[in-house]
């Protein structure tokens, strides 16, 4: 139930705080109480936006930048005390506060099967013509596994983006490159023309794969998001490296959505093995 709140949270927030910017700017008398929601609702927009507009893999876990304006905006509602402006200030903050704190972790995951030094459980996965690809029939000495939610997530993209730039540098360590996904067949297929490059785009249909290894995202697609095909369960965030006998030599469980590990990370991690 919780991940239904969290999925309604997402799509809300940020179409709240629109709504109020509209408003403030369309009522304005330039007092400091709409001063100080034009700011934080803004923000918060702002925030949102420039994710798509300019995707980035990873954000600092306080978004320290952006909590300042927030922080601005709700202490200019206390300064000249007006009720209605103050609680939609309120609600702001703490929507922003939520967001940080409660929407972007994930909390008591069990990681027990992707410990270090375990074998990875064999499975099958589909790539993007629809044929079965086995991961004990994988080439390469290693093996980066990176799990994403799906192309409507802007950090995965960002993140894959990265590991396409650097994939001369994964081909010179004689690593395949597995991005796997549960969304529809024809996303996967856009990504994988999108970028051109040998890495292994993979389906998990239905997150069988993703429950066997206990990163499953119940219900974890923003709300509204399901008109585009989307599944409503989709996967943690969730990096896995494995040498040629599957063994897992590393494993990002991230408790953040917006805190992921960068490529030189998966580089270094095999060098290191190799060493």
């Amino acid at each position: 139930m919780k991940n239904i709140y969290k999925s309604l949270f997402i799509s809300g927030f940020p179409v709240f705080s629109l709504i109020i910017f509209i408003k403030t700017i369309i009522n304005i008398d330039f007092n400091i109480n709409e001063i100080g929601l034009l700011i934080s609702s803004l923000t918060v927009i702002v925030f949102f936006s420039m994710l798509f507009i300019k995707p980035v893999a990873r954000t600092t876990k306080n978004l320290q930048f952006y909590s300042t304006f927030i922080v601005i905006g709700f202490l200019l509602n206390l300064f000249n005390f007006e009720q209605k402006s103050l609680l939609i200030a309120v609600i702001l903050t703490l929507g922003w506060l939520a967001y940080l704190t409660w929407y972007s972790s994930f909390n008591f995951r069990d990681t027990s099967i992707l410990d270090i030094g375990k074998t990875l459980p064999n499975f099958i996965l589909k790539n993007n013509q629809g044929e079965d690809i086995s991961i004990d029939n994988l080439p390469g000495d290693f093996n980066i596994f990176i799990f994403y939610r799906g192309n409507w997530c802007p950090l995965c993209m960002a993140q894959i983006q990265e590991v396409v730039d650097q994939y001369k540098e994964i081909e010179k360590r004689n690593t395949t490159m597995v991005l796997v996904s549960s969304q529809p067949h024809k996303y996967t297929e856009k990504l994988a023309k999108k970028h051109k490059v040998p890495f292994q785009f993979l389906v998990d249909s239905d997150n069988i794969v993703a429950k066997q290894l206990g990163i499953l995202h119940k219900n974890g697609l923003p709300a509204g998001f399901q008109v585009f095909g989307y599944d409503t369960d989709v996967v943690l965030p969730t990096v896995i490296i494995t040498n040629k006998n599957n063994k897992i030599i590393f494993a990002d469980l991230t408790d953040n959505y917006r805190v992921r590990p960068e490529p030189e990370t998966f580089i270094k991690v095999i060098d290191n093995y190799n060493n």
